[in-house]
């Protein structure tokens, strides 16, 4: 869960973690593993033996607005073998470093025991991670959006069908754009887990028998949960605790009369080859309903620690990057792994310039100096000896010296009308937003914004950001007045939820 306007929340793209052992001394581990052997092209592939399950311990935790060493700590002594860590900010190098794990993915927001691949055809939205050579988990990490929150408007005396119509416009469309891949992967034999703040209750918790726990609402079909459960994926604390009267698992709020009503809003999901053995919820030291407590608690989240047992899958073939956003100068590591029977050919990159480079292995490793290439998106390509490409990926390469450029449709509107917002060569940080201020009152660290919204929209937290993009700012958005009144403005591109600004426009209204 996160305030009711912007505050530090956000993880930055530029270090998408790493993407097996070769790379460990990136992500911060110092012993680089020995290469694995190349995999099958698919989990089922070759008919190769089914892998032998390997027993994993899974933290979600929201370490609330980038956490502190009391958060660091408690992940440390937890020692889970992955986390799903929610607002970290750009601090997870520091956290990855102070709690003792070796890999880490800035985009994902995940730390790992585990190398961390971003294969071919994730676009982002997953990773694979390396439990043994050449086999893997597949994982989600996920932080959706808090506005417009269910069971603060049915205190409110919102219809109960109003709300559910509301969370699937807020949260339930972003969640659905994250389950075809985790459908994807379950159906080729992948174990999935799938971690996050989904700042929802779920349909499993808000039953007619604990409707005296909800403020005598229930049952209530939140449609996130459902759509996760009916896409095949396990609620993992709900099956390790069938029963919410007795064990509801609450993650954030109190009972008092502001609507921040307890509810459990973090979760692990798992789908495909995974049995859950445990999970318990972590949190303050001596609060019922609280598995492992710590005296020193600085998180308005509890954290959730899982062991599962997962049967991992074969690596298939892949491109993989260190990074897929950098600055011009900057190095990005290229790792592949080739299909059976293919060890060489190559790497090319193509977009505003192109470069091409010949590789032999069946798995390696290469560094693309970024130096001579223009700024913007690249293709990446891996190609056998016969030139047949096998595996994609993408590049955005940004410049060095450009500032984020805020651009308005139109200099003058009128009272009513939307206003577009544009942006090019922006951070690509998670929770970036758009505020809009008084031209009399216009410095973010002093003054007050008026209307807002995230760059990424409702999918902000859930989705990888963009270094260009555009927002239509109407009635539709938070904040106030709407419409603006006659009157000159500013807007501010602002970074991670926060109140400084990397870009500006002016603009007017005028009758």
């Amino acid at each position: 869960m996160r305030p009711s306007s912007p505050a530090p929340a956000a993880a930055v793209v530029t270090g998408l973690g790493l993407l097996a052992a070769l790379l460990a001394g990136c992500t911060g581990s110092d012993e680089p593993e020995e290469p694995a052997a190349a995999p099958s092209t698919s989990p089922a592939a070759g008919g190769a033996p089914e892998p032998d399950p390997v027993d994993l311990s899974l933290l979600v935790f929201n370490v609330e607005y980038g956490g502190t060493r009391a958060t660091d700590a408690v992940m440390e002594d937890l020692d889970a073998d992955v986390v799903g860590v929610l607002e970290s900010y750009n601090r997870l190098p520091k956290i990855a470093e102070a709690a003792g794990y070796p890999y880490y993915d800035v985009g994902l927001q995940i730390l790992s025991k585990y190398p961390i691949l971003e294969p071919s055809g994730a676009d982002g939205l997953y990773a694979y991670l390396e439990v043994r050579p050449g086999e893997a988990v597949a994982m989600i990490n996920t932080h959706l959006d808090y506005v417009k929150d269910g069971p603060r408007q049915l205190v409110e005396g919102v219809p109960v069908e109003e709300v559910l119509a509301s969370e699937d416009e807020v949260r339930t469309s972003s969640i659905e754009k994250l389950i075809p891949s985790a459908e994807e992967l379950m159906a080729d034999g992948w174990p999935v887990l799938l971690t996050g703040d989904l700042n929802e209750p779920s349909h499993l918790d808000w039953t007619a028998e604990t409707a005296d726990q909800h403020r005598g609402f229930g049952p209530v079909a939140w449609p996130v949960s459902r759509a996760l459960v009916d896409a095949g994926m396990t609620d993992v604390y709900r099956e390790a605790h069938p029963d919410p009267v007795t064990d509801p698992g609450n993650t954030w709020g109190d009972v008092g009369d502001t609507g921040r009503m307890a509810r459990r809003i973090d979760f692990a999901y798992a789908g495909g080859p995974v049995e859950v053995g445990s999970s318990q919820v972590v949190g303050e030291e001596g609060v019922d309903g609280v598995d492992l407590g710590y005296p020193r608690w600085t998180s308005d989240h509890r954290a959730v620690y899982s062991e599962l047992t997962v049967t991992p899958a074969p690596i298939p073939t892949t491109v993989a990057l260190s990074r897929r956003l950098v600055t011009v100068g900057e190095e990005v590591t290229a790792y592949w792994w080739f299909p059976d029977g293919t060890s060489a050919g190559s790497i090319g990159l193509s977009g505003p310039g192109s470069a091409s480079y010949d590789v032999s292995g069946e798995v390696g490793t290469l560094d693309l100096g970024t130096a001579e290439l223009p700024p913007g998106r690249y293709d990446v390509t891996l190609a056998g000896a016969d030139g047949e490409v096998v595996a994609t990926n993408q590049l955005d390469v940004r410049s060095a010296t450009a500032d984020v450029e805020v651009t308005t449709d139109r200099a003058t509107y009128g009272v009513g009308d939307d206003i577009t917002v544009s942006w090019t060569q922006g951070p690509a940080n998670r929770w970036d937003w758009i505020g809009v201020y008084r031209a009399d009152a216009a410095n973010p660290f002093q003054d007050d914004y008026l209307v807002w919204a995230y760059t990424g929209g409702h999918d902000a937290g859930a989705l990888p950001p963009t270094t260009d993009g555009e927002l239509v700012i109407g009635q539709d958005h938070l904040g106030s007045p709407w419409p603006l009144p006659p009157g000159d403005y500013v807007v501010h591109y602002l970074l991670t939820d926060r109140y400084r600004s990397a870009g500006s426009a002016e603009f007017s209204v005028r009758r």
